[in-house]
């Protein structure tokens, strides 16, 4: 692999990376949904503001979310929305080990 194909991939990795983690995942697929501001999805979570923030910022570095300062309050959303079609891959593949599991315990 030459230097450019491998800097493409580790920048793909990185936003893969900054999914990689069950509250990140959460907070994509509530800003999927709609905008939120912190305080809502910190109530969501149930975690403290500070541990959210570190999520938010993750997500934001990676280019997946935006911030949006309204007065005190500040609101996220996705930066593209295509990532739902990354969600709706994964959950595809899920199935499709499930039904594969599946088969193989039926077959026993």
């Amino acid at each position: 692999m030459d230097e450019k194909k491998r800097v493409k991939y580790e920048i793909r990795s990185g936003i893969i990376k900054a999914m990689a983690h069950p509250t990140r995942l959460f907070i994509v697929d509530e800003l999927a949904r709609q905008t939120r501001c912190v305080c809502e999805l910190t109530e969501m979570i149930g975690a403290d503001i500070s541990t959210v923030s570190k999520h938010l910022t993750i997500l934001r570095q990676a280019g997946i979310v935006q911030d949006d300062k309204r007065g005190t309050q500040v609101f996220y959303t996705l930066r593209c929305p295509c990532v739902r079609q990354f969600f709706d891959c994964v959950e595809a593949v899920l199935k499709s080990n499930a039904q594969e599991q599946l088969e193989m315990v039926n077959e026993g």
